[in-house]
């Protein structure tokens, strides 16, 4: 039998706090949880009944005595963003800090940016991404400079309206920051971020695309192309594995088209691995502290997880469901947070186990699942018996 797995990253979507979340000021975080009370419990059918109220106790979601494997997992390294938790998910662990610029970042920088692109620079500090373009982008469009910033993450992030900067020119731009942020100044992403639309009604396209430095060590993608088999991404994971590892990448800049690519390749895919990211609970809703909009995008997710558990086959199928790090929208400030990511797991033999882990578990129970093998150099430890 052809055998597949799928592993769903429901991006920012975190459950409880780190040990050291106190080092990066997360101290008391808990997105799932505090989602769940802000919102007067949580109305997620299906994922409850795999067993989500049975990785932390969450307001409206009660034990289900059909749960399937589940669980939390934990870093092995540093690090509270998409970097850091897709990798990790997948065995590549970063030994130290990916660097970042909390004061913003240094003339010899912003004089290298300028002469690549011929523009001036805007802001050159962290600001959320959806209040920068508010801020900066009329002055923006009157001068035509480049709005540049960044976060807590490891990113240089540029904005640019497309009637000022076609949006060509802006990934041109984002390749040539690509190169200067090397060496001392390795970033992990460099990402362009295309907006459109009037002052007072900026939006952002779905144009976004992500520029990430090479992944520091083999991961559990490699190795499964080494058996042969095709790996599948979806939204911004193959930018996020600067393609390493990736044999076919599926656009998903939303969570409808990702949700979407997804279930098409459930039902056209004969074998393989499709390893998706949801960006919307982190992009739109975390980020901006919008409870009822977590909420929501949670609901969607939870329907197409219903019509995902009749296509697949759980002898054949592996579904994975879980998360990269947190973003508490009910916390202060706007910035990822250090956090455990939950852990859903359907396949035969699951029975109702918790399993705790740290993230390369996954990447390891997939290798697992599909070549029947392990990779001893590689961190983690299958779930699959």
């Amino acid at each position: 039998m052809n055998r597949r797995a799928f592993v769903i990253v429901i991006d920012a979507c975190g459950a409880g706090e780190l040990p050291d979340a106190a080092d990066y000021g997360d101290t008391g975080t808990n997105t799932l949880g505090h989602v769940a009370e802000a919102a007067g419990g949580l109305d997620l059918p299906v994922l409850g009944r795999l067993g989500l109220g049975d990785v932390i106790p969450l307001e409206g979601v009660p034990s289900s005595p059909e749960r399937v494997l589940h669980g939390r997992l934990h870093p092995l390294g540093p690090g509270k963003d998409t970097i850091t938790g897709h990798w990790e998910l997948m065995g590549v662990v970063t030994p130290v800090a990916l660097r970042t610029y909390p004061d913003g970042f240094p003339p010899e920088i912003v004089d290298a940016l300028r002469e690549a692109s011929g523009r001036g620079v805007l802001c050159n500090r962290p600001y959320s991404g959806t209040a920068v373009i508010d801020d900066f982008g009329e002055q923006h469009l009157a001068t035509g400079d480049l709005i540049f910033y960044t976060s807590a993450d490891s990113v240089l992030q540029i904005a640019a309206h497309v009637d000022v900067v076609p949006t060509d020119e802006l990934y041109e731009i984002c390749a040539a920051a690509r190169e200067i942020m090397s060496g001392e100044h390795a970033v992990g992403r460099v990402i362009a971020r295309p907006f459109r639309g009037e002052p007072g009604d900026f939006v952002r396209t779905d144009g976004r695309r992500d520029l990430a430095i090479v992944p520091p060590s083999r991961s559990y993608m490699q190795e499964l192309q080494a058996d042969g088999m095709a790996v599948h991404t979806v939204g911004k994971i193959g930018q996020v594995f600067a393609g390493v590892g990736v044999d076919h990448s599926h656009k998903g800049a939303t969570n409808r088209a990702a949700l979407d690519a997804t279930t098409r390749l459930i039902d056209e895919l004969e074998s393989g691995f499709v390893f998706t990211n949801l960006v919307e609970t982190d992009q739109v809703y975390g980020h901006r502290g919008d409870v009822p909009g977590f909420h929501r995008a949670l609901q969607e997710i939870d329907a197409e997880v219903a019509g995902w558990l009749e296509r697949l086959d759980p002898s054949r199928d592996l579904l994975v469901i879980t998360a990269d790090h947190g973003c508490d929208p009910t916390t202060p400030g706007t910035d990822h947070t250090r956090e455990h990511a939950p852990l859903l797991a359907r396949f035969d033999g699951n029975g109702h186990r918790r399993h705790d882990g740290p993230f390369a578990d996954v990447g390891a129970s997939v290798l697992r699942w599909l070549a029947g093998r392990d990779a001893g150099a590689l961190p983690g430890t299958p779930f699959i018996v």
